[in-house]
């Protein structure tokens, strides 16, 4: 795989499936470099394998549902340039209908049991700002009075001033003939239906709401909010309802007063009953490190836990009620995540085995339709009938032609018994290769068995990768993932030293000679780290990293509660965990890559360990990508992306050439 063949990383959306159960549809979005940006339409899926067919033809159509009575299909489409809107269409197809104008676009939505109307999140913008004073531009607005603590997120921006909020639209007929304008000289009459359907705002707390659920009587919106007095200090984000009969009642917290709890994802299980994905926080609800999600059931004003968080993780789950007593979940494990059947009794039931993570369901009458990826494939769709899995589609065929290397899976014992799972990918030739030592993000997080880019590109290019799942890593239970909670840089470098060490053993056509270290912001954090008290590698980079703790709080959008929970509050404890203070101990020479709209790590972060590298006179170059957030490598611009892969590569050939005739 090329830098420019990031085109052909076809993203599958969570499926929609038909009342029929002849059907589904998916949205299929790449990256493409002419328009230079993302892009897709919806596609049909027949569930008799006979092959999907494009069905919209829009710039960015993405998230498509059926309406309850399989009569209409609504998305989200964004045109070039334009802020996403919701949209709906018939069924069978034929030109989509736009029903909102938010004014700072959709976000999520979900349809009334009645087929009638629906319910959606867009953000508020407040009178004076975001384009709703024609001509006043972003830097003449007024300034903002900021109060909170948390008052930004990456890849938006200030968020206290443009709250998510949510609405209900009633959803005009996509058959209906088209309003037109009365010509001149007709005398006056019925006015049409406006163009786009007035919406009702139904929410307006200080805080956004996302989630939406409608009740299956059609009565109560469900949602997740973290509207709660104390908000601004902890991370809880609770359950809400409110009455979609009665505009005037007020919105009722269902989880707050029942424990300390972040809800990730919420689905109505019938007779009133609620599923809910969410992380339990502890006493103050500020205890996120390594949680893992798990499967609660509301009910009476009663919480009951259905799933172990130690030992199933559910935090990459989007919710699909099989009926009133069971739902499907998605389990984060071992690089995987699989299919589980949760019934409300707590047993579960796993759906899926092998090398692939499940991305997106949706399931009736005994046939669950899934989006999924996995070693050949960067998202297709199948169909899972009386236990059988079979696929649906192979979107991936083209990437597949491009040239990918299947990682080989491998299981070293750390210095101290541990075991480390991790991959390798070797490139062809016999070698012997110059090698990456690569550090996935999070921490609390896993590489996994799907496509990555990042590593096809490498491999293509002649370099052995190696990459793992280090102690304080997602899918190895919640001891693995504690590990490191005020203790980074410990087990988590023995971890990937050790693991790389078992690599090189075992595969004799790398070249443990010649190694180079890169990771992007956790692993931008240990690969700094690393090259301060490991001096083997060649050459580094250092992504987007989570550099100095110190000076990450208050400048990043979680920097008010994430570096106290992963390094502490202690300075000496700080310093001894920070890659900043140890930064005059490099001797390896380091690109640091980083964009200037990152939130997450911001780019202070990049520049005071640019300078401290710059001062003990190592070779160090800082690579700013204008425009872009934290999510660059996996959703920003095309173009940019081919630049930083050819940035990457330019790298790696001046520090790690690869052998004439090799890759």
């Amino acid at each position: 795989m090329k830098a420019a063949d990031i085109e052909l990383l076809a993203s599958v959306s969570r499926p929609t499936l038909h009342p029929a159960l002849d059907h589904a549809v998916v949205a299929i979005q790449h990256p493409s470099l002419r328009a230079d940006a993302n892009v897709g339409q919806l596609w049909t899926v027949p569930l008799d394998g006979s092959g999907p067919r494009r069905l919209t033809r829009g710039f960015r159509d993405g998230a498509p549902r059926f309406s309850p009575d399989g009569s209409m299909l609504a998305f989200l489409r964004a045109g070039e340039g334009a802020r996403t809107q919701l949209a709906v269409m018939p069924a069978e197809g034929g030109e989509p209908r736009i029903v909102t104008d938010a004014p700072l676009g959709v976000d999520s939505f979900a349809w009334t049991p009645d087929s009638a109307s629906l319910v959606f999140v867009a953000r508020v913008p407040e009178p004076g700002r975001y384009g709703t004073v024609e001509g006043l531009e972003a830097a003449a607005e007024p300034p903002r009075r900021i109060t909170t603590l948390r008052y930004r997120a990456n890849g938006i921006g200030y968020t206290i001033d443009r709250r998510a909020q949510a609405f209900v639209v009633a959803v005009p007929d996509p058959r209906a003939e088209p309003a037109y304008a009365r010509a001149a000289g007709e005398p006056a009459g019925e006015e049409p239906e406006p163009a786009v359907p007035a919406a009702r705002q139904l929410t307006h707390a200080d805080a956004d709401v996302r989630s939406l659920a409608v009740s299956p009587d059609g009565a109560r919106l469900a949602f997740v909010s973290a509207a709660h007095e104390t908000a601004d200090t902890d991370l809880r984000a609770d359950a809400w309802t409110l009455r979609l009969d009665d505009p005037e009642a007020p919105p009722r917290n269902l989880t707050g007063a029942l424990a300390r709890l972040s809800v990730a994802d919420l689905a109505w299980a019938g007779d009133g009953r609620l599923f809910l994905v969410a992380q339990d926080l502890g006493p103050d609800a500020r205890d996120f490190v390594a949680v893992g999600a798990a499967l609660y059931l509301w009910e009476r004003d009663r919480l009951r836990r259905l799933t172990d968080p130690t030992t199933t993780d559910l935090a990459e789950t989007t919710l699909t009620v099989l009926d009133r007593d069971a739902a499907l979940v998605q389990d984060r494990t071992r690089g995987t995540v699989q299919l589980l059947r949760v019934d409300t009794t707590g047993d579960a039931a796993p759906l899926t085995t092998g090398p692939l993570e499940v991305t997106g369901t949706d399931a009736r009458d005994g046939i669950v339709v899934l989006s999924l990826t996995a070693p050949d494939t960067a998202g297709d769709v199948a169909v899972l009938r009386e236990g059988a899995l079979r696929m649906l589609t192979d979107f991936s065929a083209p990437l597949r032609a491009s040239g990918l290397v299947l990682p080989r899976d491998l299981v070293v014992d750390a210095r101290d018994g541990h075991p480390v799972h991790g991959w390798v990918a070797l490139p062809s030739g016999e070698g012997p290769h110059p090698v990456i030592l690569m550090i996935h993000g999070g921490p609390f997080a896993q590489y996994s068995a799907g496509v990555f880019d990042e590593v096809q590109v490498l491999a293509a290019a002649g370099y052995g990768v190696v990459f793992c799942n280090p102690r304080g890593s997602a899918g190895y239970g919640h001891e693995h993932g504690r590990a490191i909670r005020q203790a980074m840089g410990t087990v988590d470098l023995d971890d990937v030293l050790d693991f790389l060490d078992g690599a090189l053993a075992t595969h004799p056509r790398l070249d443990g000679r010649r190694v180079g270290i890169m990771g992007g912001s956790y692993g931008g954090y240990l690969t700094a780290w690393t090259i301060a008290h490991e001096h083997r590698f060649a050459a580094a980079i250092v992504e987007r990293g989570f550099l100095d703790p110190e000076l990450f709080a208050g400048t990043s959008d979680i920097g008010s509660y994430f570096g106290q929970e992963y390094v502490g509050t202690d300075p000496e404890r700080i310093a001894a965990q920070s890659p900043q203070a140890v930064a005059d101990r490099v001797r390896t020479p380091t690109l640091i890559i980083h964009s200037s709209e990152d939130l997450r790590c911001p780019i202070s972060q990049a520049e005071r360990y640019f300078l401290a590298l710059k001062r003990s006179g190592v070779e160090t170059e800082l690579l700013v990508f204008p425009g872009e957030n934290h999510e660059l490598t996996r959703s920003g611009r095309p173009r940019h992306r081919v630049q930083r892969f050819d940035a990457v590569l330019a790298w790696w050939a001046r520090h790690l050439p690869i052998a004439s005739g090799a890759g």
